[in-house]
C-alpha cells in the first residue's frame, strides 16, 4: 500500500534531519514507528500528506502509494491530486488535536466536513455517519459531543474527535501520530481495539507513530526504531521487540515503565502530619443541554475524601472525565467547591489547618506561593511571547520576591534543578523539545519554593526516554525539598513508580484506593481491575484482555451487584483490610 524509499528532509544548509529512511507497508499491515521526540517520526509521516513545514526541503526520495494500476508518486503529484488524497484515501490522527481543530466550529460539523467533501453526502446522511462513529470511539453522549466546541471537551475528548475525523472516511491508509496520548488507559485500550476492528473490516494500512512501547506490542505487525533521522533497527514486531539487538533500542526498553511482576513490601503511610486533606468534596456544574436556555447539572466530584501525608505522594487516577483535574483544582483554590465540601492546609509540621476554601484574597494569594501546579501541556501554559527568564521571574515578580538580580538567580538555579543549562533563560518555549518544556514546567513551579505540588498528567505526552528523565527528576526533587505531591495519571505503570497511595477515580467518586502493592496486585473493584488489564506492556505475548476492560469500564448500573450503583446513588467506601477501601455495599 505504501512505500518510502530513501527519503531525506532538511532545513535550510543544514545536515538533513531525516536521512535516507526507507520502510514498506502493506493492506491490513500495521507498521508501528518508535523513537524519541526529534527522532524525525512525524516529519517523515507529515512527507507522506505533503504538509511539511514551508521551510522544511524534501531532498530526495520515493513515496509510492496504492496497489497495482493506482500505484503512484504521491511526491510527483499536483497540489490539486494531493488534496483528493488527504482525508479520503489517507488520512492522519494529529497529536495535539486543541491545534487541530478549529475553535469556532463545532466538533460534528468539523468531522462532517470529511465526508460533504469526499463522499457528496447530504449534512443529514453525515451527521448520522458522525454520530455512529462518535460511539465508536467512546463518546457516552453523541449527539453532545456532534454540538460541542474544542474547548468544552477535555484533552481525551478532543483526542476522541480527532480519531472520529480520520476514520470516519474508512481511509486505505491511517496514520496515527500518538493517536493514544491524551488518553486514559481504559480508552486507549478500546480505540486500540476499534482501530484494529476498523483494519479488519476495510483492510487499511496503519502507520502507528509512538512512544508506548506497549501499544506497539498489542498493534504493530513491524517496527521501524528512529533516532536522529535515522532507522537504527527495523523488522517483525516479535523480534524487535522480543529480541532488540540495536544498543538505542535496548536503551528504549529500559526506560520503559511497567507494573512489577511481584509486589514489593512497603511500610505503612504515616496518617499523623497531613498536609493537604479533602473533606466530602463535591463539585456541581451547570452546562447547556441543548435548546435554548435548556441545562442540566453535571456532577464532576462527589464525596471525595483524600488524605495527603507530608512529604509523599498521592496519586489521583481514572479515565477523562472521571473528576481528577477537578479535585486538583480545588485542592489548589483554582475551583471553589460545592456547599459543605472542606479542604484544609496545613503548611508547616503541627500548624493549624486553613481551609482552603474559606480564605480571603490576600490569604489566597499567600496560599498559592505554597501550592503550585505542574501542568499537563507546557506549550499551551508557557506564553510563547515570554522569554523562559520572564516566565520563571514573572511569579517572584507577583509575590513580590527579591530584586531583579535575585530573582533572575533564582531562575538560573532552577534550571539547575531540572537539568538545563542557565543560558538557556534568553530563549522563547518553541525552541524546547517537549521533555524540555516539561522540565522549564516544573522550575517555574519551583520558583517560590512551594511545600506542596501538582501534577496534571506531567509525562503524558513524553516519550518512555524523557520520561523516565522526568522521574527521576521529581523523585530527586521530592527528597531534596521535602514536596508532597498530588499526582494525576492515566499511566499506572508510572503510578506504581511514584506513588505512596492511589484513589481510583470513576464518574466524580473514589472507587477505591490503597497503596500501590496493595492495589495493583489485589484489585477489588471491576473499574479497577479494567485500569490494570488495559495497561499495554511491551510484551506480544500479553495482549491487553478487551473483553475484562469491557467489564470493568462498562456503565456502572452494569457491575457485579455489589459494587453497581445508578445515577447519585453509589455505595459507601468501606475499608476491606488495613488500608485498603473499596466501593461497594455491605
Amino acid at each position: 500500500m505504501l512505500d518510502v524509499r530513501d527519503l531525506s528532509i532538511g532545513f535550510g544548509t543544514a545536515p538533513p534531519v531525516v536521512a535516507g529512511v526507507n520502510f514498506s507497508v502493506s493492506a491490513g499491515e500495521t507498521l508501528a514507528l518508535v523513537g524519541e521526540s526529534g527522532s524525525g517520526k512525524t516529519l517523515t509521516c507529515r512527507s507522506i500528506l505533503r504538509i511539511l513545514p514551508g521551510t522544511a526541503q524534501l531532498r530526495r526520495g520515493v513515496i509510492e502509494f496504492g496497489t497495482g494500476a493506482s500505484r503512484t508518486d504521491l511526491l510527483k503529484l499536483s497540489n490539486r491530486d494531493i488534496r483528493d488524497i488527504r482525508g479520503d484515501r489517507i488520512s492522519m490522527i494529529f497529536q495535539e488535536p486543541m491545534r487541530s481543530l478549529s475553535p469556532l466550529h463545532r466538533i460534528g460539523n468539523q468531522v462532517a466536513e470529511v465526508l460533504t467533501l469526499h463522499r457528496n453526502m447530504s449534512a443529514a446522511e453525515a451527521k448520522k455517519d458522525v454520530l455512529a462513529t462518535f460511539e465508536r470511539v467512546g463518546f457516552a453522549d453523541a449527539e453532545r459531543a456532534f454540538r460541542a466546541y474544542p474547548f468544552e471537551m477535555s484533552g481525551g475528548m478532543r483526542q476522541r474527535a480527532m480519531i472520529a475525523m480520520a476514520m470516519v472516511a474508512k481511509p486505505d491508509l491511517l496514520i496515527a501520530d500518538e493517536p493514544t496520548t491524551a488518553l486514559d488507559v481504559t480508552t486507549q485500550a478500546q480505540v486500540l481495539g476499534l482501530m484494529k476492528d476498523l483494519q479488519r473490516d476495510t483492510g487499511m494500512a496503519m502507520i502507528l507513530v509512538t512512544h508506548d512501547l506497549g501499544v506497539v506490542a498489542n498493534m504493530a505487525d513491524s517496527v521501524v526504531v528512529m533516532n536522529k533521522g535515522h532507522v537504527m533497527e527495523s523488522g517483525p514486531a516479535a523480534a524487535v521487540l522480543g529480541a532488540p539487538g540495536h544498543g538505542y533500542t535496548k536503551k528504549l526498553f529500559a526506560a520503559a515503565p511497567m507494573i512489577p511482576d511481584v509486589a514489593t513490601p512497603a511500610a505503612p503511610v504515616e496518617q499523623d502530619d497531613l498536609i493537604l486533606e479533602l473533606n466530602k468534596v463535591c463539585k456541581t456544574y451547570t452546562v447547556r443541554a441543548g435548546g435554548w436556555r435548556a441545562t442540566k447539572q453535571v456532577h464532576a466530584c462527589r464525596d471525595v475524601s483524600l488524605k495527603l501525608p507530608r512529604g509523599k505522594t498521592l496519586a489521583v487516577v481514572g479515565e477523562s472525565g472521571s473528576g481528577k483535574t477537578t479535585c486538583a483544582r480545588i485542592a489548589l483554590g483554582a475551583e471553589n467547591p460545592d456547599e459543605g465540601s472542606e479542604v484544609l492546609f496545613r503548611p508547616t509540621p503541627g500548624a493549624e489547618p486553613v481551609c482552603i476554601n474559606q480564605l480571603s484574597r490576600a490569604q489566597k494569594v499567600a496560599f498559592q506561593k505554597q501550592a503550585q501546579m505542574v501542568f499537563q501541556d507546557p506549550y499551551s501554559s508557557l506564553s510563547p511571547r515570554m522569554r523562559v527568564q520572564e516566565a520563571l521571574t514573572e511569579p517572584m515578580e507577583i509575590h513580590r520576591i527579591g530584586d531583579r538580580i535575585a530573582r533572575r538567580d533564582k531562575a538560573a538555579e532552577m534550571l539547575r534543578w531540572v537539568g538545563l543549562n542557565p543560558d538557556m533563560l534568553k530563549r522563547y518555549p518553541h525552541a524546547f523539545s517537549g521533555g524540555q518544556r516539561q522540565r522549564l514546567s516544573i522550575a517555574r513551579a519551583l520558583t517560590l519554593d512551594p511545600v506542596l505540588l501538582v501534577c496534571d498528567e506531567p509525562t503524558s505526552a513524553l516519550d518512555v526516554s524523557v520520561q523516565e528523565q522526568i522521574l527521576i527528576l521529581l523523585e530527586r526533587i521530592q527528597e531534596g525539598m521535602g514536596l508532597s505531591y498530588l499526582f494525576i495519571s492515566h499511566d499506572l505503570a508510572v503510578v506504581a513508580r511514584i506513588a505512596d497511595e492511589v484513589a481510583v477515580m470513576r464518574q466524580g467518586v473514589v472507587v477505591e484506593q490503597a497503596p500501590p502493592e496493595t492495589l495493583f496486585y489485589n484489585p477489588r473493584h471491576p473499574y479497577t481491575k479494567a485500569l490494570i488489564a488495559a495497561q499495554p506492556e511491551p510484551d506480544v505475548t500479553r495482549p491487553i484482555d478487551l473483553a475484562q476492560v469491557a467489564r470493568g469500564a462498562g456503565s456502572p448500573s452494569d457491575w457485579p451487584d455489589m459494587f453497581r450503583f445508578d445515577g447519585l446513588n453509589a455505595p459507601d467506601l468501606i475499608q476491606i483490610e488495613p488500608g485498603h477501601k473499596v466501593r461497594c455495599h455491605v
